[in-house]
């Protein structure tokens, strides 16, 4: 019975297995400080190259400030 149950439910617990690892892949991408950092680097330089103009740049660099701070603020409240 229980062999029938595994075999029966392994495509299921292979879609989970796989939810719970896109999930942690997310997790990690969005609260990586050094990704973030990453991209206001990219961004900086993106600015200095005149890819874009002090508008974008400018917009561009408070959301991805915004998401630092909250970044930082999430790992103050788990400590």
């Amino acid at each position: 019975m229980f062999l029938i149950d595994d075999i029966l439910l392994a495509p299921l617990k292979g879609v989970i297995w796989l939810g719970k690892k896109i999930n942690e892949v997310a997790e990690k991408e969005v609260s990586d400080e050094g990704r973030i950092k990453e991209k206001l680097m990219e961004l900086q330089l993106r600015f200095e190259m005149d890819e874009i103009n002090e508008e974008e740049y400018e917009k561009q660099e408070e959301e991805l400030l915004a998401r630092l701070s909250a970044i930082r603020k999430a790992k103050e409240e788990e400590v």
